[in-house]
């Protein structure tokens, strides 16, 4: 009897080594599968963009159609994402801070802190032309002109549910002992959030914040409702502007080699800048765990 027991768990035993080995070889083809096409991705992307890049691509405004390559650039399209997204930043980030300290902090299972975090999920995962055909509706048609102020107000309301499930994540994981040290002390609450649990999650807040910039940069769909595109120099956000992602579409499907060259160039910046970010957000999170 005692034989057959053994016998059942060293099958079952070797039954289970069977599927564990199946499963990581599985996941091993998986991830290299989906590591291909991004080393593919990528080397195109680089070995292409890099041969585009000058320093007229830097310095000048985009050229009209069928002009001699290397003439013309993209300045004006490289300033007029950088206004947005440093303004959806400034708007949304502070925003989204303050929502998820309310939701980590001050009523973490109320009613209306879960129906917030209901309505943060949807946001998190609708895409983001449903973003950009609300804020066409709700500020392009009633002011009748596309402009920057509403490519930003797009921007700002995909920054903000990254940001809030981040933060909120983040406070959730400081050890509840660190407040009730302070508390124990007669530190007031709002001096125990700024002092003590924000600082705490620092890292991991400026890492949420920096993974909603690197999102929002290469937005395209969006800005094609709101900001549009303009071909000139400007540094205001009235009226349409020029940005990169919409650029990058419209150059790469234009018939003209200069349009088609400086669309790689952009592509190159864009993958540049989003990398630099996210490897600066696991910078953040790696000397968080530390």
């Amino acid at each position: 009897m005692r034989m057959n027991h053994e016998t059942a768990r060293t099958t079952r035993f070797a039954r289970r080594k069977q599927f564990n080995r199946l499963a990581i070889a599985l996941s091993v083809c998986a991830m290299l599968f989906g590591m291909f096409w991004l080393a593919w991705i990528l080397w195109e992307t680089f070995s292409i963009g890099v041969s585009s890049l000058s320093m007229a691509m830097l310095t000048q405004s985009t050229p009209p159609p069928n002009e001699a390559i290397g003439t013309g650039g993209l300045a004006n399209a490289i300033m007029g994402s950088l206004l947005m997204v440093a303004l959806a930043t400034f708007v949304g980030a502070p925003i989204g801070i303050l929502t998820g300290v309310y939701l980590a902090e001050y009523d973490p299972r109320g009613k209306f802190p879960g129906t917030v975090r209901f309505i943060n999920d949807l946001l998190l995962s609708a895409p983001s032309i449903i973003v950009g055909l609300f804020v066409y509706a709700a500020i392009v048609v009633r002011f009748r002109e596309f402009s920057g102020w509403a490519g930003a107000a797009a921007l700002a309301l995909i920054v903000i549910p990254i940001v809030i499930r981040t933060t909120e994540n983040m406070l959730m994981l400081v050890p509840a002992g660190l407040r009730e040290a302070a508390y124990a002390l007669g530190a007031p609450k709002w001096k125990v959030i700024t002092r003590i649990t924000l600082a705490s999650a620092r890292a991991g807040v400026l890492t949420g914040i920096l993974l909603a910039v690197a999102r929002i940069s290469g937005e395209t769909a969006p800005l094609l409702f709101t900001a549009l595109n303009n071909q000139f120099w400007k540094a205001s956000l009235s009226g349409p502007l020029a940005n990169l992602p919409v650029t990058i579409l419209q150059f790469a499907m234009s018939p003209y080699e200069n349009w088609q060259q400086l669309a790689w160039g952009g592509v190159f910046l864009i993958t540049l800048a989003v990398l630099g970010l996210n490897a600066l957000a696991r910078m953040l999170s790696r000397e968080k765990l530390k």
